[in-house]
């Protein structure tokens, strides 16, 4: 049995639920989209953040019909967010399988991702679930803040270790507080408790995303991308952040010089990836990783002992030791 299905076996009815009540709003009688939706459930990932909106669900209360809403709510967002960065880094692959701006184009996928923003907006509006809808655009104002202020700082290069944090919140963290709040939403209306989750959320947000960054430094044929992919990309991630703020004026120079070049060689990727390791950069942003990753089980530690608070708990490792 993989992590996560052990993960997901205390919901795991209700995820079945789940995955019939959003395969319905992902229906439309646009051939063409038609086409695209079913290409789209075809190939679901993981399906992380609707387990962690039914797992928050049940720790605080009984899962309804509302949080099914909210799983698919997020899930409709998620999608759409992930074909629109799609068409943002010009990506051709996704998950092993062809984009939809690979497959079609940028003006159509673009296009999918509104109506999937809009089918999100329609299905909370139909259960007057205003509440819910209110947590989601939040999170989608933050991530498209996030998005911009990291295309901002891409362009000059000069992101410090706070910018990256406030990208990586806005961006990453942003999405899985939605998922934790609106999964407590569901059940209850007590403000402290739906608080408490959505710091629990963003918490796992920020651990998941500098995790996915030491990844990207370490040769590791699971990520399914080879080592120096942010690298290639200009990105300047939290590893790196640490490796330059301890550099010599010169080394500094030598490697930023590196990163700003449009086309690198594999032999500068590699260079900038040693740079990295033997400054200790991963090692620093692991320690910080790790803190974020204590600070989420300590909320949980708040709560009496059962198979969800297991489960969160479980995520909450799973997230950051995950090899891909």
């Amino acid at each position: 049995m993989s992590v996560l299905a052990g993960i997901k076996r205390p919901v795991e009815k209700e995820m079945a639920e789940f995955e019939a009540y959003f395969s319905k709003n992902m229906h439309s009688d646009v051939p063409l989209l038609k086409i695209i939706l079913n290409y789209i459930l075809r190939r679901k990932g993981k399906q992380m953040r609707p387990m962690l909106v039914l797992l928050t669900a049940g720790l605080n209360g009984t899962i309804s019909e509302s949080t099914y809403v909210a799983a698919t709510l997020i899930e409709l967002l998620h999608t759409a967010s992930i074909v629109h960065d799609d068409v943002v880094d010009e990506a051709d692959e996704r998950r092993g399988a062809l984009s939809i701006n690979a497959l079609w184009n940028s003006k159509i996928a673009v296009l999918v991702g509104d109506y999937m923003l809009s089918k999100g907006l329609l299905v909370s509006i139909e259960k007057s679930h205003y509440d819910m809808l209110e947590i989601v655009s939040e999170a989608v104002k933050s991530m498209a803040e996030g998005e911009l202020l990291q295309l901002q700082k891409s362009r000059k290069l000069n992101i410090r270790e706070e910018d990256y944090f406030k990208i990586i919140t806005s961006k990453t963290a942003a999405l899985i507080a939605a998922c934790t709040a609106t999964g407590a939403k569901s059940v209850t209306d007590d403000p402290d408790t739906i608080q408490l989750m959505k710091d629990l959320g963003e918490k796992i947000g920020i651990a998941f995303q500098i995790r996915d960054d030491i990844l990207d430094y370490e040769a590791n044929g699971l990520t399914g991308k080879r080592a120096g992919n942010d690298i290639k990309e200009k990105k300047i991630t939290l590893p790196l952040i640490r490796a330059l703020e301890l550099a010599s004026p010169s080394k500094k120079r030598e490697i930023m010089a590196i990163v700003r070049k449009k086309k690198k060689t594999r032999d500068e990727i590699d260079q900038v990836i040693r740079f990295v390791v033997s400054s200790g950069g991963l090692e620093y942003a692991e320690v910080r990783m790790n803190g974020y990753r204590d600070s989420a089980l300590a909320i949980l530690d708040s709560y009496p002992e059962s198979d969800l608070k297991e489960s969160l708990k479980s995520f909450v490792y799973y997230t950051t030791s995950r090899g891909k």
